[in-house]
This record gives C-alpha cells, sequence and structure tokens, in this order.
C-alpha cells in the first residue's frame, strides 16, 4: 500500500478520502480514466487537510492520468485555497492533466457564462467557451462531502441533471457518510439527508422504466467500499461512508439534441 501522507490528528472528512482512494485504485488497475475529461463538483468541501493537500484533493489526484480536469465550487475564497493546492502540488503529483479552477454555482444558470477574452482579474474564475465545450464533453464527475442539507442536495441534482443531459454520457462517482440527526417527526434519531440523496435514485432494475417519465432519470448503484485499498493514509472509514456509481438516463429529445 502507498500511503502519501499521515492523517494522525488531522480532522478530516472520510467520504473525501475514500473516493481518493478509490480513484488511486481504479487508476492504478484499469486504463479506464487514462486521458478522461473529468469534473469535481464541490472541490472546496475538502478544506479539511494539511496544506500539502485540502481543496480540491480527489480532482488533483484524478489529474495524474486524465487529460483535462476541472476543479469546481462556488466563492472566491474557496477557489482561491483550490488554485493554491494545484500550484503546491504541480511538482508531488507528476500531473499529466491540464487543470483549470472554475465557479460553479448549482443555484445559478448552467452552461455558465463564457467570459470575454478582456474580462477583468475578478472573472478570473470564469468559463472560456472552450472549457464549456470541453465540459460538455466531459465523461467523468467526482463530488464528495456534498450531501448534508436537503436544498444543497436539491440544487445538486439539478446541476448533476442538466450537466448530465448536455454533450456526450457521463459517470458520477459520489462520497457521502451518513449523518445522523434526532427527528421531532419520527422521535428517532435519523439520516434523514441521506434518505433525500436516494429518493433522486432508481435502481438499475428500474431502468427499463424511465423512458416513462414518471421515475427519476438517475440511476444509482452502491459500490463496495471493503474493496477498495486505502492509499491516502490511515484512518478509519466507519460504516457510514459510501460511494454511487450514478448514471443519467437520458430522454428521447435530449439524446437527439446531444448528438446533433
Amino acid at each position: 500500500m502507498v500511503t502519501f501522507f499521515s492523517l494522525d490528528d488531522v480532522p478530516v472528512w472520510k467520504a473525501a478520502l475514500v473516493l481518493s482512494d478509490f480513484i488511486l485504485h481504479k487508476a492504478s488497475c484499469s486504463s479506464e480514466l487514462h486521458g478522461v475529461i473529468a469534473l469535481e463538483l464541490g472541490a472546496g468541501t475538502e478544506m479539511f487537510l494539511m496544506s500539502s493537500f485540502g481543496s480540491g484533493l480527489v480532482g488533483i489526484l484524478l489529474a495524474r492520468v486524465a487529460n483535462t480536469v476541472f476543479l469546481t465550487d462556488y466563492g472566491t475564497e474557496i477557489l482561491d485555497n483550490c488554485a493554491k493546492n494545484v500550484q503546491l502540488n504541480f511538482g508531488l503529483l507528476n500531473y499529466e492533466a491540464k487543470i483549470h479552477v472554475r465557479e460553479l454555482d448549482w443555484f445559478n444558470r448552467l452552461p455558465p457564462k463564457a467570459k470575454v477574452e478582456e474580462a477583468p482579474c475578478g472573472q478570473k474564475y470564469s468559463w472560456t467557451s472552450g472549457e464549456i465545450e470541453a465540459a460538455d464533453n466531459a465523461s467523468l464527475l467526482v463530488a464528495a462531502d456534498v450531501i448534508y442539507s436537503d436544498e444543497l442536495t436539491d440544487a445538486f441534482f439539478s446541476t448533476l441533471e442538466r450537466l448530465m443531459s448536455r454533450g456526450s454520457t457521463k459517470v458520477l462517482y459520489l462520497a457521502l457518510e451518513k449523518r445522523y440527526n434526532f427527528s421531532l417527526s419520527d422521535l428517532d434519531v435519523v439520516a434523514n439527508g441521506y434518505s433525500h440523496f436516494r429518493s433522486y435514485l432508481r435502481d438499475e432494475d428500474e431502468s427499463e422504466n424511465l423512458e416513462s417519465g414518471s421515475m427519476s432519470n438517475f440511476v444509482g448503484k452502491r459500490m463496495d467500499v471493503s474493496q477498495i485499498p486505502q492509499y491516502v493514509g490511515e484512518y478509519a472509514r466507519g460504516r457510514d461512508v459510501e460511494i454511487w456509481q450514478i448514471t443519467y438516463f437520458k430522454s428521447k429529445h435530449e439524446a437527439s439534441v446531444a448528438q446533433g
């Protein structure tokens, strides 16, 4: 096992570490991720690690084998941290990919507005028209620790639908950790946020009914985390960390628009 850094006395979001392990394992065992265009959604949620890693951890590790990686989030301070971590780790990880740090607001329009060539420095995280086209042609999306409020989950899946219904076929690998709270309505400790997340997904054996429009267009498959070695350090995963493979079933209209 290769350990990139120690996690002693460092508060961590476990889901980002498990997803990093997954990416490293998949990259070492197959060529599936080699040369891909990828987007990390909510890259700034990983601001838990020591200065050598941090925001955009999953995307930065993915850049070792990908062609192009977009680290996306919202807010200048968060995006500045992502950009700083890209610079800090440039030599350490031997990047093969082009890495772009870009703003993506889940509560705003998509595709994002393209900047003009003479855009002021305040728009340094804006998208060019070429980058928007590249994102449309992405085949891989990754996200970790973005499921913790129903409002944000709704915005996330709204953005996801617009991303995955455009351009090439995409797959999302999403890592999360169930968060439990006491519910007055249930008079019990429950993971309501997780239940809301699951309401967006259909099992693979239900996919044949998606065209009717009566069901969600997202198909989810929970990965077996126990089969993924730990590469990024020793940490206790626990039972509440999961990775989901999520695909999107395009309607006939969306498929025709994407093709032409």
